[in-house]
């Protein structure tokens, strides 16, 4: 019996990264601490998120027990269904708070953008393996096309903040792919050039978003009270904290959106600087495992794709930080691992089990 449970172990635990699963998981636990409080004590939520995150381990092991080869091979039609997902929620997606950003699957709500996340990367080092020691310009444009599709139908639903950091996600792939430092240049100075061409596309409540990160105390009770009171909430904390379950802003219902884009005003309330700063190293310390997996990779496709969910993770939790500290307009984009939202945790597994795959089979591919 004791040999049948050890050779079980094995097989379970054999293409599990050790570092990058406790690095999760210890993100994950600060998750549903903090969840438990932003939420009112709601075990019905945190059960939730607990269910969310079983079968996203479910779905980890398996991807990591999938070679890049097989993932490659899948591209295609895993990006073609993701894109026909979101022509699926524009033409009859689930409207919540304004968007339409859901399909309801019958037993559950799915939100496609999530899928885009693993699905554009996964197509976008596809292509560029096909092409590799003979990447050429017009592949990069085929590539931007590649992006732009998404990206256009996400910014539709609306969600600027995900469309753009998916097609932040797009560009690490073409970036590791090799694009000229003075291709890059000439994009950021287009961009600035048509900047006053699309402010007058965006929304209202996302030109007041902008305005109001320039300028917070201009509508402190209306477009600026998420900002203003996510500041306060960090700043009460102090050093320690007040202690969990004890901040005032959070269960005195200031805080808007606390237990999805704002979580970490909670957390940073209830466990101040010090909580704030273990929190930080413990994703240094999931994206500094991931950049080694990237740097080991044994094959183009392996790299370009690891590379992009390494970097994806660190966007993520950069903006979202940042976004809730005051640094940058209110986007709209959850802590990776720590949020609540079945979708994105199962997204982000997916993520951290292709790293795996990528690091277990880096020695099993001819460079």
């Amino acid at each position: 019996m004791g040999g049948f449970i050890q050779r079980a172990w094995e097989v379970l635990t054999r293409r599990i990264d050790s570092m990058l699963f406790a690095c999760a998981i210890s993100i994950v636990g600060v998750g549903l601490v903090t969840l438990f409080s932003a939420a009112d004590q709601s075990i019905a939520r945190v059960t939730s998120q607990a269910l969310s995150l079983s079968f996203a381990i479910v779905l980890m092991w398996i991807f990591a027990n999938i070679a890049p080869q097989t993932l490659a091979r899948a591209a295609v039609p895993l990006y073609t269904l993701a894109v026909a997902m979101l022509i699926g929620v524009a033409l009859f997606g689930v409207v919540v708070n304004g968007s339409r950003r859901w399909l309801n699957l019958g037993v559950a709500r799915f939100q496609p953008s999530e899928l885009m996340k693993i699905a554009l990367p996964l197509m976008l080092a596809w292509y560029f393996q096909k092409f590799e020691g003979r990447i050429r310009w017009k592949d990069f444009v085929v590539a931007a096309i590649l992006i732009v599709v998404p990206v256009y139908l996400i910014k539709r639903q609306p969600d600027l903040g995900t469309a753009l950091l998916i097609a932040a996600s797009g560009f690490y792939v073409l970036f590791l792919a090799g694009l000229s430092w003075k291709v890059i240049t000439g994009l950021v100075a287009v961009a600035a050039a048509v900047g006053p061409m699309v402010w007058s596309h965006l929304h209202d409540y996302q030109r007041e978003r902008i305005l109001t990160f320039l300028d917070p105390g201009r509508d402190p009770l209306g477009a600026g009270y998420h900002s203003m009171q996510a500041s306060i909430a960090l700043g009460s904390g102090g050093i320690v904290g007040k202690g969990w379950l004890n901040g005032t802003q959070t269960h005195l219902d200031f805080l808007p959106e606390r237990h999805t884009d704002f979580i970490f005003a909670v957390f940073g309330e209830e466990f101040g600087l010090v909580g704030a700063a273990v929190l930080l190293v413990l994703y240094l310390l999931l994206i500094g495992r991931a950049m080694m997996i990237t740097a080991n990779a044994s094959t183009l496709f392996a790299r370009l794709l690891s590379g992009a969910i390494t970097l994806m993770f660190f966007t993520y939790a950069f903006v979202n930080m940042a976004m809730v500290s005051g640094l940058l307009p209110v986007v709209g984009v959850p802590l990776p691992l720590v949020s609540y939202g079945g979708t994105a945790m199962i997204s982000l597994f997916i993520g951290l089990g292709i790293l795996m795959s990528v690091q277990a089979h880096r020695k099993l591919v001819r460079t």
